[in-house]
């Protein structure tokens, strides 16, 4: 028998169970409840940003490649002029339909994906669907039912316009190949003209990475949106609303009773598999196998061939076009392309550091190996040795550099820069800047990248440089320069 001591303790177990249960509770509901106001803004910011940003450079790609047919129709003219003619007969047309399209408002209804799957899209979508549904979990119900259809609206914006660039890639694609097959048709085309036709493609390679780089950043969420998904996926019922309505449910429908038995049923094992498999090898005859063998051969040779193209993407090139080396840099925007830095250097006298030159600098990136750009640098002197120690301020210097990859993490390093360094050290208060002041280095050297495991100085640089201009001072200053820096 159970004491009544024993009874008790289980009473007051249950008891506060269930108040653990109902506060948890209580507190989902609350942050539901205060459920962050700004997510509907920086939804609306994002996607708006990017459909502009898609808009703005569709438009720039279709004006080149209206630009590149007619180059390509000219100079095909003279060779074949009714073979120019039949093949850009509608294009120009093609191309004001598609940008005409393209700047055109879409209609922001229920919209299902078309083509690439983005989970960051369906993710948005499917929780601004619910939050409509259920709009009673968020207060001030009217003024929030307003923010959600506006949202909403955004996002199916955002959708049509990804889908309308999916149509003009895909028309891009069937003019590469018409125009493709066209020019193959000659022996010996002129050397212009099959330029022309690189360019085309190129552009278009170009075109569908600028694409695919704006739908990248939909995989980025703001810590707003991350937060508010975040405080959804804390309820069941969205749970269930995510796997009844959102884009990858309707792909891969599942039964009500998936996992259960009665889900299984009708379903062939794998043995029955095996079994049929024999049978059919068996009424084939003697051959069967051989016959299997020699496809399943054929089809591995397919696969390779298959293989040996995707590896010729991935190595940085094209189908298209063997040689081409893609620049990733030309889809990014010019904020993307800028690398910020710091050097440190130091003048010694009897391994005494007599004075340190702290650098900052600004580069823009040409391409994938080259990067160019500005600086700054302030000097400090420390005083003459270890006894007499006085930090002074000992000038400042312009820079100007470039830096090409040569192999791996090695770099070839050149620059210019203007160096203000007076005789007498400046005071803190100031002095008279003279032209006579300021001397003249070229610089030409290497640099090197190291690899440190610490995620803040993994891009460490070590810069060894020689002084070109420096014999021609007077005083004669330090013609090796030794820097350390760090590029963020």
């Amino acid at each position: 028998m159970i004491s009544l001591k024993s009874l008790l303790i289980l009473f007051f177990v249950g008891c506060f169970s269930v108040h653990v249960q109902a506060q948890d509770s209580t507190n989902v509901i609350d942050k539901i409840i205060n459920f962050p106001s700004s997510f509907f803004n920086k939804v609306n910011r994002k996607t708006t940003n990017i459909e502009s940003r898609l808009t703005k450079q569709t438009n720039k790609y279709l004006q080149r490649f209206a630009k590149q047919e007619k180059k390509l129709q000219r100079k095909l003219s003279k060779i074949d002029s009714t073979a120019a003619q039949q093949l850009f007969a509608n294009s120009e047309q093609q191309y004001r339909q598609l940008t005409d399209k393209i700047n055109g408002k879409t209609s922001a209804g229920n919209t299902a994906l078309r083509g690439e799957y983005l989970p960051g899209m369906d993710s948005l979508k499917t929780s601004l669907s619910f939050l409509q549904q259920n709009n009673g979990l968020l207060p001030d119900v009217k003024k929030t039912q307003q923010k959600i259809q506006g949202s909403l609206a955004n996002v199916n914006q955002l959708q049509d316009k990804l889908q309308q660039t999916e149509q003009v890639k895909a028309f891009i694609q069937q003019r590469k190949k018409q125009i493709g097959e066209a020019l193959g048709r000659y022996t010996n085309l002129p050397k212009g003209l099959g330029n022309s036709l690189t360019d085309f493609n190129k552009e278009a390679y170009y075109y569908s990475q600028q694409v695919k780089e704006y739908k990248d950043m939909l995989h980025d969420p703001d810590k707003m949106v991350t937060k508010g998904l975040s405080l959804l996926n804390k309820l069941p019922a969205f749970k269930q609303f995510m796997q009844q309505h959102s884009e990858l449910s309707s792909l891969f429908r599942l039964p009500d009773n998936y996992g259960a038995s009665q889900g299984l049923a009708g379903l062939q094992t794998r043995d029955q598999v095996q079994q049929q498999i024999q049978t059919q090898l068996a009424s084939g005859g003697s051959n069967a196998n051989q016959y299997l063998q020699q496809n399943l051969q054929n089809a591995q040779a397919q696969l390779n061939q298959l293989k040996d193209k995707i590896n010729k993407l991935g190595g940085g090139g094209d189908i298209d076009i063997p040689d081409f080396k893609p620049n990733s840099q030309k889809t990014k925007t010019f904020w993307k392309r800028l690398e910020y830095g710091s050097n440190f250097q130091t003048t010694k006298a009897n391994f005494y550091p007599t004075s340190s030159d702290i650098g900052l600098s600004v580069g823009y990136k040409i391409n994938n190996n080259s990067i160019v750009g500005v600086g700054a640098s302030y000097k400090i002197g420390w005083g003459q040795d270890i006894k007499h120690i006085s930090i002074t301020s000992q000038g400042m210097a312009l820079r100007s550099f470039l830096d090409v990859k040569l192999k791996g993490s090695f770099y070839a390093s050149g620059g210019f820069e203007y160096n203000y360094q007076p005789l007498s050290p400046i005071t803190l208060s100031g002095t008279t800047y003279k032209a006579s002041d300021w001397s003249q280095s070229g610089l030409a050297g290497i640099s090197k990248i190291i690899s440190i495991k610490n995620k803040f100085f993994k891009k460490t640089r070590l810069q060894l440089l020689w002084d070109f201009l420096s014999y021609q001072q007077v005083p004669k200053t330090q013609p090796v320069k030794f820097r350390i820096g760090y590029n963020f």
